[in-house]
């Protein structure tokens, strides 16, 4: 007779929520390299914060890997739970930030890694729905978190423009937007009858995500009225949130901090595209501002993220699979 060893093992339940604030730290270096462009930075600050999340987000690739090699089920398990999507979500579109940040270096390289990052996200996005049409109405509530399933391939352009995928990012652009407007409308209204508990308020901040996103890739493909009115909305939806700071963070820190992290960078991001586009000294002024904000919180929680994973803290509380 054979049992199944359930003793603690290294990697067994790595948790995906790790990888939303690794996701922030390739966004907050991708932020800094473009303010080489704008204020005439060194590129050796950006690329000292790429090359160091490089590597925290290829350990942590390895680690959920070797949990997945243990029970491959574990995908599976960890896609029911919402910090297990957003967490796996992250780890694919951190993946596409990745390739962005590799173009400098090697264009195949880059090329390998968005294109394996859009395929492992579009799996995630089919299990995901297959289990949203197969389980439980309840389980179809919209939230954040549906931004980074379905309008997170808007990250991809990011590599894919500067690598000369044009079609694939036009598209792109055009898709996830028309997803991104249905999320935000369904996202009010649902805010209207029933107000968002507290632990789950951080994963808000994820609205900001699409609409600079969806900014920044208008300017990179030359649509600059669109680009220009997706700043002003990214300008509004941060403005609320840092109104209402207080009524997020009302339940304490905890894993889906992460959500803060990416959002942030990439609003910066836009900024300062919009202040060198001559949009205006506000956009960079703002660009500037949210940098520095940027740099002070997003390593803080994502230092305070991997102690809870170093400790085995953050499996527990995110309720991750085992393998």
């Amino acid at each position: 007779m054979q049992f199944q060893d359930q003793r603690p093992g290294l990697f067994r339940r790595t948790p995906p929520a790790v990888f939303p604030a690794i996701f922030g730290l390739f966004g907050l270096g991708l932020a800094w390299r473009r303010a080489m462009d704008l204020f005439a930075i060194t590129p050796a600050a950006g690329d000292m914060i790429l090359g160091a999340t490089s590597l925290l987000y290829l350990f942590a690739v390895a680690a959920y890997l070797a949990k997945f090699m243990r029970r491959p089920g574990v995908l599976a398990d960890d896609l029911k739970t919402l910090p297990g999507r957003a967490g796996l979500s992250g780890m694919t579109l951190g993946g596409m930030l990745f390739s962005a940040a590799l173009i400098p270096f090697s264009t195949a390289a880059a090329q390998t890694v968005l294109w394996l990052s859009v395929a492992l996200h579009t799996l995630i996005v089919l299990m995901v729905l297959r289990a949203l049409l197969t389980g439980p109405a309840e389980a179809r509530r919209v939230t954040p978190v549906w931004h980074l399933l379905f309008v997170g391939y808007i990250i991809s352009p990011v590599a894919a423009v500067p690598l000369g995928y044009r079609g694939w990012s036009e598209g792109m652009l055009w898709v996830t937007m028309a997803f991104a407007v249905f999320i935000w409308a369904m996202s009010a209204a649902q805010a209207l009858s029933r107000p968002m508990p507290a632990p789950l308020r951080p994963t808000l901040a994820i609205h900001l995500s699409p609409a600079a996103l969806l900014g920044t890739v208008s300017y990179l493909l030359g649509y600059v009225s669109l680009g220009y009115a997706f700043g002003i909305l990214s300008i509004l939806i941060l403005t609320a949130l840092v109104l209402r700071t207080r009524w997020v963070t009302e339940d304490g820190f905890s894993a889906l901090w992460g959500a803060f992290t990416f959002p942030l960078a990439a609003f910066s991001t836009l900024m300062q595209i919009m202040g060198g586009k001559g949009e205006g000294e506000i956009f960079a002024t703002l660009g500037a501002v949210s940098l520095v904000a940027a740099s002070l919180l997003i390593p803080f929680i994502a230092y305070r993220v991997m102690n809870l994973w170093a400790t085995g803290k953050l499996a527990v509380k995110t309720n991750a699979a085992q393998a």
